[in-house]
């Protein structure tokens, strides 16, 4: 797997998939660390930060994917799935597939479209179903991960909905246990993060692109949820408090 450890986050505008055949390793995405061992997947969407970690030993494929080649099915269900996709027969299978068409003495462009599209396909079915997951719910956390930037408030969601607050509590507390404020909440604070861990983003600057007026609200905000300031979050996983870098792109 050619992937060097290192302890810069990583935050691209691609899908990264990388089957895991042999060894084991520690991966760390949107600042939760999963173990890596042999007949596991992971999928890494796009917006998502990651860092790769102790994976001197660990052995695979790595895919890089532009967000426009993964078909729509494979990315219908919510917008936020495990990190990490247990392998299995029809998943290698897949990954088998592609990896022979692309090293063929002259790979087919279109073959390897069809052999992608249904090696995502194949790790979308593998993905573990999320109990309590209703209809409502799941245009919910839809809305949430495109609007969680302009309105916090769940009145707003419900309206869009179609149905009340209460209702919407309900079926979000079914499905992960916390209240719709909390889920909405954590988004933002995932962003926060996000921005803060990768790039150049100043406190004033992550403050704006959430949608607060005012840096010192967004910081009060931010150390509610997690008991630190956004500049000590930073020192904490940056190297040496350095974000350093630009957006990786492809």
């Amino acid at each position: 797997m050619p992937v060097a450890a290192g302890r810069e986050m990583i935050r691209g505008d691609f899908h990264v998939l990388a089957r895991c055949t042999a060894g084991s390793g520690r991966l760390t995405v949107d600042f939760t660390e999963h173990d890596l061992t042999a007949d596991t997947i992971a999928w890494i969407h796009p917006g998502w930060t990651h860092r790769w970690d102790d994976i001197a030993d660990l052995k695979g494929d790595l895919v890089l994917v532009r967000s426009d080649l993964v078909p729509t099915a494979a990315l219908g269900r919510l917008p936020s799935t495990p990190p990490i996709v247990p392998a299995n027969t029809l998943t290698d299978t897949a990954f088998d597939h592609l990896a022979g068409e692309y090293a063929a003495d002259r790979p087919d462009p279109a073959v390897l479209g069809h052999l992608l599209g249904a090696m995502t396909l194949r790790l979308a079915a593998a993905l573990p179903a999320v109990p309590g997951c209703t209809d409502l719910f799941g245009r919910f956390a839809r809305l949430v991960e495109r609007y969680h930037a302009e309105t916090r408030e769940v009145s707003w969601y419900a309206a869009q909905l179609g149905c009340s607050p209460r209702t919407l509590s309900r079926a979000v507390h079914t499905a992960t246990a916390a209240t719709a404020k909390q889920y909405v909440n954590a988004r933002v604070i995932l962003e926060a993060k996000r921005l803060l861990a990768h790039g150049a983003a100043t406190t004033a600057d992550c403050a704006r692109r959430l949608g607060f007026d005012d840096p010192a609200n967004f910081t009060k905000f931010f150390r509610t949820h997690t008991a630190t300031t956004p500049t000590g979050f930073r020192l904490e996983v940056t190297p040496r408090g350095n974000p350093g870098g630009t957006p990786v792109n492809a």
